[in-house]
């Protein structure tokens, strides 16, 4: 796996389970995946030799984030590396007016978009869109960043100048009214095999996600299994190996597809102790052409709350009061240096009452972060 962070660290313990050897590629001995697993290398993501040295070492390789250069990826597989997902796949959760182009050309709904690279085009765009709007780096951004909601042309102006001047492209989509927001994820193997997890609700503030709730509560049938079909629709059309997330806007008039990930994503934590088969397993097993696992869940309903860095660093000695105060609360710790708002954790809850997990879900991810459980 490409990427040491905490998604590679929580693929570890999937890959001892299942008796598979196991690497990393880390930028450092410090981060997440690193601290905790003696199959790394160090080397730069972004070098084509330090990429090759890695994967001669791997039968298959994959990713836990989507930031390696397009044309390293097809350099090495041009070479025969075996990459899960292809660089072809990839290219569409890399490159954002890439995928919108794609899937409205085949027909799979998106917020109204386009390619911006001056106020006149933004001016001409909201004629039909209207204010707000929203603005977003082609390339790059997760967790808020690369992302601004704009509500007149000299906001607008203002993120354009300071955009271009990076040397980045821009695009801009309405600001959808949307009820909630919600997340398919499906896993699919070389073998043309699919498996889709329930649909789940997730829970946005400042563009980063801080719940999941699962199955998403009173979501229709029929719109949950339109947002799993969607979802494996678009695995199938652009050969996604692997995992697939599938991030919606569930919208008076029907699903829209915000964002695409072809990784273990964080909609899907909750599988760790909630599902048949975690999403870290089910990528294992999707990228090495295994049977996939059952994606059912084991609970009523699941609810993840992130862990979030707050300004105390000592955030791992408040460990001993969230085990005591409710033990049925399980703590994930990413061994991540605390910063404010960087997610360094999260916690899982099962059980019947939705409404009484999400309220456990938040106390304990608040003492987490703040040391106080009503703090927000």
């Amino acid at each position: 796996m490409v990427g040491a962070g905490q998604l590679a660290r929580m693929t570890c313990p999937a890959a001892t389970e299942l008796g598979v050897g196991f690497r990393v590629l880390a930028d450092t001995a410090g981060d997440s995946a690193a601290r905790v697993w003696p199959g790394v290398q160090l080397g730069d993501y972004r070098s084509l030799d330090d990429l090759r040295s890695f994967a001669a070492r791997c039968d298959v390789v994959t990713f836990d984030h989507e930031h390696v250069p397009g044309t390293g990826l097809a350099a090495l597989e041009h070479e025969g590396f075996v990459l899960r997902p292809g660089p072809a796949a990839l290219h569409f959760a890399q490159d954002k007016l890439a995928m919108r182009e794609r899937l409205t050309k085949i027909g799979i709904a998106c917020p109204r978009y386009a390619r911006v690279s001056d106020p006149a085009d933004i001016e001409r765009f909201a004629e039909g869109s209207g204010w707000p709007l929203v603005l977003k780096t082609v390339s790059g951004g997760y967790d808020g960043k690369g992302v601004w909601v704009c509500a007149s042309p000299g906001e607008a102006a203002g993120v354009l100048a300071e955009v271009t001047g990076r040397g980045l492209r821009l695009l801009a989509e309405e600001h959808v009214a949307f009820d909630r927001e919600l997340a398919a994820l499906v896993a699919r193997s070389p073998h043309r095999q699919g498996a889709a997890y329930p649909v789940v609700q997730t829970v946005q503030q400042a563009g980063i996600c801080r719940e999941v709730i699962a199955p998403a509560p009173g979501l229709a049938p029929d719109r949950a299994a339109d947002a799993q079909l969607i979802a494996l629709r678009i695995a199938s059309e652009l050969d996604v190996t692997g995992l697939l997330a599938v991030e919606l806007f569930d919208t008076p008039g029907g699903l829209l597809v915000n964002e695409l990930a072809m990784r273990p994503h964080n909609c899907g934590h909750w599988t760790i102790e909630g599902a048949a088969t975690s999403q870290f397993e089910q990528h294992l097993r999707a990228v090495l052409d295994l049977p996939l696992g059952a994606p059912r869940i084991l609970a009523p309903y699941v609810v993840m709350a992130n862990v979030l860095g707050g300004t105390d660093p000592d955030v791992y000695d408040r460990y001993i009061h969230v085990m005591a105060a409710d033990p049925g609360v399980k703590v994930h710790m990413y061994g991540k240096a605390v910063r404010p708002g960087r997610k360094i954790g999260h916690v899982t809850v099962l059980g019947d009452d939705v409404t009484e997990l999400r309220e456990r879900a938040r106390r304990a991810a608040n003492f987490l972060r703040w040391g106080d459980e009503d703090a927000e």
